[in-house]
């Protein structure tokens, strides 16, 4: 009898990560690729996976236009993913240049893959950020003291612009995307701007982890997962309570909204600020600092007939048993 090789661990490992991550239902969905290891592995695993679920699948390739030559690496990403048995397209979008190079590129890369996501009808978009992403994304948030939303990472799966982003390989490491490209004999391309130290994320991938790898013992970038995964489940424990309260201790108030006192103080402080921030959040659209939260508590908890708080797109201020955030001229 003919030996027949087993299936390469790595890419067994990605294939079953892309499986469970599959919705069911038959709608198109798109897989983002730029010609990296591990956008290369995932869309290797959702050319396999998704025909099997029946799923047509297109990956659309974009083209940031960054760099010399971008629009090489482009075509060979989309060479790869059509031999792969994809339908496949090339975006180039234009990079402005608001809240930095990095945010400015991921603006730009979501509206373009929401764009072809709403042409082809597709319901899902899969994204290839890895377990090593996740762990970089939760030190940023620590070093910015973002709080627990920050410190939350990445979801496996959200909902936005009426489109599922589904990242099925966020307990995958880096190194088995690699692993996984080897063993199917796809050439993925290094971005430079993997390497470039100007990028806080590329400090923290290249100087920071592995420090604290070699200081505190492997595994970092797993617990760094893990407490992710922890205040995910933390923050959709709060969503459920605010839902459940604040539309008995909100009203109506002259160009804004009112929030009663004795129910914010009967609250315990955590719930107490998620409310506040939730309660600027959806009426004006802004988010608000730890420093400029604790100042609206105060005129809960430390009521001493202190004056309006200037905060972002609103005031808040203690009329009677309400607090008022109203816009501000």
């Amino acid at each position: 009898m003919e030996h027949r090789p087993g299936l390469d661990p790595a890419v067994a490992d990605i294939r079953r990560a892309v499986r469970a991550a599959l919705s069911a239902g038959d709608e198109p969905l798109i897989v983002g690729l730029s010609g990296g290891a591990d956008s290369l592995a995932l869309t290797a695993a959702v050319a396999f996976e998704a025909p099997r679920a029946g799923r047509a699948a297109t990956a659309v390739v974009i083209d940031h236009a960054l760099q010399t030559g971008s629009d090489a690496v482009a075509a060979r990403a989309a060479q790869q993913a059509e031999a792969l048995g994809l339908d496949t397209r090339v975006v180039r979008v234009e990079v402005g240049t608001a809240d930095g190079p990095e945010a400015a590129a991921r603006a730009a890369r979501r509206a373009a893959l929401a764009a072809a996501a709403r042409e082809l009808g597709a319901a899902d978009v899969l994204l290839a950020h890895t377990l090593d992403d996740q762990a970089e994304t939760v030190l940023l948030g620590l070093a910015r003291g973002a709080g627990a939303a920050s410190l939350a990472g990445m979801a496996p799966v959200r909902d936005g612009d009426g489109i599922r982003w589904v990242r099925p390989l966020l307990a995958v490491r880096r190194e088995t995307t690699r692993a996984a490209c080897a063993a199917a004999g796809l050439d993925p391309w290094d971005d430079p701007h993997n390497d470039d130290d100007r990028f806080t994320r590329v400090r923290v991938r290249s100087a920071v982890l592995p420090v604290l790898e070699a200081e505190l013992g492997p595994g970092v970038a797993e617990a760094l997962a893990r407490t992710a995964d922890q205040l995910r489940e933390d923050a959709a424990a709060f969503a459920e309570m605010i839902d459940e309260t604040i539309e008995d201790i909100v009203e109506p108030a002259d160009a804004g909204i009112a929030v009663s006192v004795p129910a914010l103080a009967a609250n315990p402080a955590a719930l107490r600020h998620r409310i506040i921030r939730h309660v600027v959040a959806s009426e004006f659209h802004e988010s608000l600092t730890r420093a400029q939260t604790l100042e609206v508590a105060r005129l809960v908890t430390d009521w001493s007939g202190q004056g309006p708080i200037d905060l972002p797109g609103c005031r808040a201020s203690r009329v009677g048993a309400r607090i008022v955030f109203a816009a501000r001229a």
